[in-house]
């Protein structure tokens, strides 16, 4: 099996220089790693106590934030290690001043696992959520370097709990950190104790945000006349069910920030929406549709809507619900939510509804006009203190 490991690693490193001619993300991905282990080398140089985060995108990023935060304030002389596996994290944040340094991940060979930690000499290592390599993991335990999972959380139909190899990469884990009592059950079925039931980093994360939400004037004068709903990480079948409604009904007023940058083009002749990135206090007077065409401004926008549709929810799954719900937004989005359990507990608590149509997302925004924030608010710090729990091991 370790064999088959290697070898679908390889496999998977053919594709993508493959799309690589196709993709730009996928080019994004292979030229970011040229010459890696040559700026590893110039850039750490001599640099000791260095404590390697890892991340697979942005959403694990916001995740691990307030930990490595938390965690440089308790131990300030450490050096911050940053490592992206994805082009959409990497690229956002390779400039982050959370990080000394930031860099994407080599891929998951022996040989790259060796000479990266041999460069780099982590003193601990932190993973965060589902990111699990496992030839990085085996050369840490070889090394007796400290390597914790934080934030994770598994489900019975992954490969970790069907099959005797792959269950046993995980006892490579100094220790778990998991969202749920599921998850550490999970573990404990193979024989894994060494586990801590923290909770989701993420709710710090947002409520952090919340706490420190930066003004935006021009959306502040946008959404005072009308009630407003923000359409945030949307893909093409809901921008589908959106432009419908945004054209029957100009009594409100509507946010959109889509997940892809390229949907910007086919959204303006959808809703005949303006562009934020020349929006003025003039021409924002004639429209009801604003358009997001900048990255990283989504979370401070929730603050000035009254209605979230997340987008994802007729794809791959959901996005986040929790930079919404923080602000006390009652929240609607599609079907694909069953593997996030923040959106499971929202709607059994009455503050999220799953459409499947246009009838139905009418049906929840007339349900919502009328809606108590506090149902989001207290859910969001009656989950808090992840990072605490966390940093009371690392």
């Amino acid at each position: 099996m370790d064999l088959l490991y290697n070898i679908s690693i390889w496999i998977y490193l053919v594709a993508i220089h493959i799309s690589a001619l196709f993709s730009h993300k996928a080019k994004q991905w292979v030229t970011g790693r040229k010459d890696i282990f040559d700026k590893l080398q110039k850039t750490i140089k001599e640099h000791n106590s260095i404590v390697w985060f890892h991340c697979a995108s942005l959403g694990e990023y916001e995740q691990g934030k307030p930990i490595i935060e938390a965690y440089k304030v308790k131990y300030p002389r450490h050096k911050i290690l940053l490592t992206f596996f994805s082009p959409s994290g990497y690229e956002i944040k390779k400039n982050t001043s959370l990080a000394n340094f930031v860099f994407y991940l080599p891929y998951d060979t022996k040989s790259n696992a060796k000479k990266f930690i041999s460069i780099t000499k982590p003193i601990k290592v932190v993973f965060i959520k589902y990111e699990f390599w496992f030839n990085y993991m085996s050369e840490l335990k070889k090394q007796n370097i400290p390597f914790y999972s934080v934030s994770a959380i598994f489900r019975e139909n992954q490969t970790f709990f069907k099959y005797k190899w792959f269950a046993k990469q995980l006892k490579n884990v100094t220790h778990f950190f998991v969202q749920d009592k599921n998850s550490s059950e999970l573990l404990k079925n193979i024989d894994l104790t060494n586990i801590t039931i923290s909770g989701d980093s993420r709710f710090d994360s947002v409520k952090a945000t919340a706490n420190n939400a930066k003004p935006l004037p021009i959306l502040h004068n946008f959404s005072k006349y009308k009630p407003t709903i923000i359409c945030g990480s949307t893909w093409g079948k809901d921008e589908e069910l959106l432009g419908k409604f945004i054209k029957n009904n100009p009594n409100y007023n509507y946010i959109i920030a889509p997940h892809e940058m390229n949907r910007i083009s086919a959204l303006q002749k959808q809703t005949n929406g303006i562009l934020y990135s020349i929006v003025n206090t003039e021409n924002i007077k004639s429209n009801n549709v604003l358009i997001i065409d900048s990255i990283g401004l989504l979370p401070n926008i929730y603050s000035y809507a009254n209605i979230a549709y997340i987008g994802g929810g007729f794809g791959a799954g959901i996005h986040n619900v929790l930079e919404a719900a923080t602000f006390g937004l009652p929240l609607i989005f599609g079907p694909n939510y069953k593997k996030f359990n923040e959106a499971k507990d929202l709607i059994s608590l009455g503050g999220a509804i799953s459409i499947t149509n246009y009838k139905e997302l009418i049906s929840a925004i007339n349900y919502f006009n009328v809606f108590d924030s506090t149902i989001s608010t207290d859910y969001i710090r009656n989950h808090s203190g992840a990072t605490e729990i966390i940093l009371g091991t690392l």
